[in-house]
């Protein structure tokens, strides 16, 4: 894809997803309350899954600066000391890798000097962002969540790194699995990272991963979706754009104003989805309440 077909793309999805007066929280619009209250009818038996997977503290090929989890107390000794006690860790974490599954708020991506909706970048600061933050979603994410699983459409059990979900593997996943992605949808799709690196063991997955190509956005923008998650990147690897690393980004986040999620995991929910037959559910999102970051580690749970 040229660097000029991608601009050109770039514009129409802009064009297309205008929000009027609540443009700053982007497609998050399209999640009414009236939805919200909708999305609960999705539950049947009350089984709860999670969609995130265990955040990894191991260096790898995929994750050279893991996740760092410390104890810091009890001290040596308290462990079997008389008297009250307590065990204490530390937790820090870099959000944006490619291991562990996070949210991105959209001040992540910074195109020609400004953010989404025109915002300068300037607003990111050391302090961190002034605008377009995680506290956007501080209240949490709650809605219709649907599952389109690609491998499953395919007959394989993961999609190669460097293939592309397209618009009709969607339309078909859909039409396969009898369910429709409607407005205000939180729209996950499998691609099969989590088995593959489960079976087959980590790699280098910033240079080489399966993704949705960047005319699937066409999709998004068509079906009003809030938020996309997938259990990669969402973006290929190599880019099939000229100049530009993550084209998936660039097109949800900055010109739709779409929050993404990263590296999820569904290798429990699919199962649950497809033995019950139904690809829907209500679906939970709570991020840390970090006013000022850039994303956050995230755990949706899917109810199903």
């Amino acid at each position: 894809m040229t660097r000029d077909a991608f601009r050109a793309l770039y514009e129409e999805l802009r064009r297309e997803t205008r929000y009027g007066n609540d443009a700053r929280r982007g497609a998050l619009s399209h999640l009414t309350p009236e939805r919200v209250v909708s999305a609960a009818a999705e539950v049947r038996s009350g089984r709860t899954v999670s969609l995130a997977a265990p955040i990894d503290t191991r260096p790898g090929p995929d994750n050279p600066e893991p996740a760092h989890h410390r104890m810091i107390a009890p001290a040596a000794g308290e462990v079997e000391a008389d008297g009250l006690h307590f065990a204490r860790d530390r937790f820090a974490m870099n959000v944006h890798g490619d291991a562990d599954s996070h949210l991105d708020a959209l001040c992540h991506v910074i195109l020609d000097g400004e953010l989404y909706n025109g915002i300068p970048a300037r607003s990111v600061t050391a302090d961190g962002a002034g605008e377009l933050s995680l506290d956007l979603v501080h209240d949490g994410v709650v809605g219709r969540g649907v599952l389109l699983d690609v491998p499953r459409l395919r007959g394989v059990p993961w999609l190669e790194p460097g293939d592309h979900v397209t618009t009709d593997d969607l339309t078909a996943a859909e039409e396969a699995q009898a369910v429709r992605v409607l407005p205000g949808d939180l729209l996950f799709v499998r691609v099969g990272h989590r088995r593959r690196r489960g079976e087959l063991g980590a790699w280098n997955a910033a240079e080489a991963r399966a993704g949705l190509h960047p005319t699937a956005m066409r999709f998004l923008a068509e079906r009003h979706v809030a938020v996309l998650g997938s259990d990669g990147n969402n973006d290929t690897a190599p880019s099939v754009v000229a100049e530009v690393g993550f084209p998936v980004h660039v097109l949800a986040m900055h010109a739709m104003g779409v929050h993404l999620m990263d590296y999820l995991q569904f290798e429990e929910l699919a199962p649950v989805c497809a033995k019950t037959g139904r690809w829907s559910f209500l679906c939970a999102v709570a991020p840390l309440r970090l006013p000022s970051a850039t994303g956050s580690p995230v755990n949706p749970i899917a109810v199903l």
